[in-house]
């Protein structure tokens, strides 16, 4: 038993009650290999207002090993509060149920030791362990200190499974590190197959028994023992039939270091979501890695993400056959369903480095003080954060629901005035939310400090009667201390890092407007986004008296007319010189109006050379969040840019989006339109654009919850399905899904079964017409009078 000093990142997080007190585990990757942590016999602690000090003494008596301590803190309403330490964490809700029967709230017992140990520390993901006793790879009673900039290299597997229909087990497949296997289900050949020549750097063992499998598997996971285990939708489904069958084998899955098994959890509100939390190796789902990192896509599916991101797909991309090729693959070329196996396991690793998502997550642990494969979490993130610098200003946190849900004003959004424009340019300002908290001192705290303050020198005001500290605060201090993190980072050239602490900060707002969050409070979350109303009007008044014309603004975006041509040059001129006014502005009023610093910064964004403003369809009024324009960078590079448009949106068919960008486009460039619109009607009623007119949509919900009202998606899913059952193929939408069909003259048809002729004018009239008009109204024009002798030959 020596003692230890090392740094490591923390990969999980645990905690146990024992007779001796709670027990923390901590999984830690080093650049020594994976250690793990225990923190043994740890007191918890939760907090009771001093006035119901005896209801709590009245429940000692039956809870041993509980007892209080006087605290120098106090609730947000000023009432000084006791400490209650439980040798075992869970005594503490125990205390919280019997108390809430009498009214007595019981504040921060929610909070999980293995969380609050490291919050207290401001430790996030990094560690630096000192002393303790190590046995082994264990360190025992330690103690940890932050190590914010420890990156060690991890580990990575990805996996991936194949089976039939009805998810039994036929193989699994496992990439990225040195012993890429496969593990089948079945005999090997006793001769070669079409499959026989694939690649040598991958292992085909042959198992006899699923059983066999799962064995292998857990053999394979402590021999390479990974840090990361990396897959797509890997949990809801790989993880939990590599259980069941484990299950119905008798026989443990060993996922965890250890040898341990996973302990999963279901998700309280979304049912048949499942957690699958595992001693010493981090789980990261390709689709929530995705869509954390603020990735979008029309379909997540492991073929669409591959093609969008690498240019190439799964080694059978057409999802309709893919089971009949399975099937036929393992029945009777084993090794060709190996390579299929594997290969998925290439493309989500491939995936996740073109992405960086691996670096992404890990940065995220580091912003954000969760658990690497902990995605959401912005309440949570905001908590450990929060907690530990509010107690250090001697407040305790209140619990979730002391203050009743009410709306709240979101951001601002201007009225536009749609129609054609030359030389329109775009200011946004930089972080606006966060930096309306860091100027203007929001802060749950600060807004209790401020409103027990009678020193009006003190406070600086807020929207509807609100106050703030201008001394005792925590979340600009946060806001400031990761806002340079992020300048850091962007030198640094780390993008994932500097992506993290951008959702981070931008995450704050909504926290404060989110009813489960501990520190809601409409007033808190009013206070920046009504100061964000207020920024936006004056910044349209000081460009109005600049002699330019807002046109539109968003949250933080303010679209301005620069009222005639400009050359780019010239438009980058104009828009550079707003900024340094507006910026400069604002510094001097803050300054010598309220005596504030200020931190509020509109930048550049786009000059649109030619912009495109459409109404709400069927009225004059402008559309909001709804543009298209030709942009054009500094160096004279043009690019389209489409918001909210159908060409931006999936449910519209390509024959709409290209049509809809092949109108802008010319009538952008200066070129002929009317021949354009006239030609592409003709060529769709020709049936020239037949591969143009698919719907592909999804089925949110299961096919027979749909009673009433039925979409034509789910017409035509409900069609394909029948004919898979009359074919003896599985039935592929009962659950819900993506589904590609064609309007045909009897209605929506799958494009698995289609038969009828199409019905042109639906596509006419329902795609074509409707984007026409918006832009062709506005010059004069119709589609209708431009198509004419087309529609005639209906």
């Amino acid at each position: 038993m020596t003692p230890t000093v090392l740094k490591g990142f923390i990969l999980t997080r645990h905690w146990r009650d024992t007779p001796a007190g709670t027990e923390i585990e901590y999984w830690l990757a080093t650049d020594d290999g994976p250690r793990k942590v225990v923190l043994s016999a740890r007191t918890s602690v939760a907090f009771v207002e001093t006035r119901h000090r005896p209801a709590v003494e009245a429940q000692l008596a039956t809870m041993p090993g509980l007892h209080l301590r006087e605290l120098d803190l106090k609730t947000f309403q000023q009432e000084p509060v006791v400490g209650v330490y439980a040798r075992q964490f869970r005594q503490l809700g125990r205390l919280a149920r019997a108390l809430q029967a009498q009214g007595v709230p019981v504040l921060e017992a929610d909070v999980r030791p293995h969380d609050r140990y490291l919050m207290e520390r401001f430790i996030t993901a990094g560690v630096q362990v000192e002393g303790g006793h190590a046995d082994r790879a264990t360190i025992v009673d330690c103690r940890l200190k932050p190590a914010p900039e420890f990156r060690p290299a991890l580990k990575v597997v990805s996996l991936d499974i194949e089976t039939s229909q009805h998810e039994a087990l036929y193989s699994i497949a496992l990439d990225g590190m040195p012993e890429r296997v496969v593990f089948m289900l079945g005999e090997p050949p006793a001769e070669p197959t079409s499959g026989a020549g694939k690649p040598a750097d991958f292992a085909l063992v042959h198992c006899p028994t699923r059983k066999a499998m799962i064995e292998q598997l857990n053999d394979w996971l402590a021999r390479n023992d990974p840090d990361v285990v990396i897959g797509w939708n890997v949990i809801q489904f790989d993880l939990r039939v590599l259980q069941k069958t484990a299950d119905e084998c008798g026989v443990p899955f060993q996922l965890g270091r250890e040898r341990r098994p996973v302990e999963w959890r279901t998700h309280p509100g979304k049912q048949g979501y499942l957690f699958a939390p595992t001693p010493g190796r981090v789980i990261i789902d390709g689709i929530d890695a995705l869509k954390a990192a603020v990735w979008s896509f029309p379909s997540f599916s492991l073929e669409a993400v591959s093609q969008a991101m690498l240019g190439e797909g799964k080694a059978i991309g057409d999802e309709y056959d893919k089971m009949a090729e399975i099937e036929r693959r393992y029945r009777h070329d084993k090794p060709a369903l190996a390579l299929y196996n594997i290969r998925d396991c290439e493309l989500v690793l491939r995936i996740f480095e073109k992405a960086k998502l691996l670096q992404f997550v890990m940065e995220r642990a580091h912003t954000t003080g969760l658990q690497a494969d902990h995605f959401g979490g912005s309440i949570a993130a905001f908590s450990h954060h929060y907690l530990p610098r509010m107690h250090r200003l001697g407040y305790v946190a209140p619990n979730v629901g002391e203050i009743p849900s009410k709306a709240f004003p979101g951001g601002y959004v201007m009225d536009s005035k749609p129609g054609f424009y030359d030389s329109v340019v775009v200011l946004d300002y930089k972080s606006l939310y966060p930096s309306i908290i860091r100027t203007f001192l929001v802060d749950p705290v600060g807004f209790i400090e401020g409103s027990n303050s009678g020193d009006p020198a003190a406070v600086v005001k807020g929207p509807k009667g609100t106050v703030f500290s201008r001394e005792r605060h925590c979340l600009p201090e946060i806001v400031t201390t990761l806002w340079r993190a992020r300048d850091e980072a962007k030198r640094l050239k780390n993008e994932p890092l500097s992506q993290a602490l951008k959702l981070l900060m931008n995450s704050f707002a909504g926290v404060l407007g989110a009813a489960d969050c501990r520190f809601f409070d409409p007033r808190l979350v009013s206070a920046v986004t009504l100061r964000g109303h207020e920024m936006m009007k004056l910044t349209r008044e000081f460009v109005t008296k600049r002699g330019y014309e807002v046109i539109y603004g968003d949250t933080d975006s303010i679209f301005i007319w620069l009222r005639r041509t400009h050359a780019n040059e010239e438009a980058h001129a104009v828009a550079a010189g707003l900024v340094k006014d507006i910026n400069d502005w604002w510094t001097r009023d803050l300054r010598e109006q309220q005596g504030l610093e200020n931190f509020l910064e509109i930048e550049f964004d786009t000059h649109y050379r030619k912009f495109f403003m459409p109404t709400i369809r069927g009225s004059d009024v402008g559309s909001k969040k709804r543009y298209a324009g030709l942009s054009v960078d500094a160096a004279g590079k043009e690019e389209m840019v489409y918001r909210g448009l159908e060409m931006a949106r999936s449910d519209w068919t390509p024959l709409a989006r290209q049509f809809q960008e092949g109108l802008l486009s010319r009538i952008f460039h200066g070129e002929p339109y009317r021949e354009f619109v006239a030609a592409y009607a003709q060529a769709t009623l020709a049936g020239d654009k037949d591969d143009l007119l698919i719907y592909r949509k999804r089925l949110r919900h299961r096919l027979d919850a749909y009673l009433v009202n039925v979409p034509p998606q789910v017409r035509a899913a409900r069609i394909a399905d029948e004919y898979n059952e009359r074919v003896n193929r599985p039935r592929q939408y009962q659950n819900g899904g993506w589904i590609r069909y064609v309007m045909t003259r009897n209605g929506p048809e799958p494009m698995e079964t289609r038969h009828s002729r199409i019905d042109y004018e639906h596509y006419l009239s329902r795609q074509l017409q409707p984007i026409a008009d918006a832009i062709l109204q506005p010059m004069g024009e119709s589609f209708a009078a431009l198509t004419t002798s087309q529609r005639g030959l209906f």
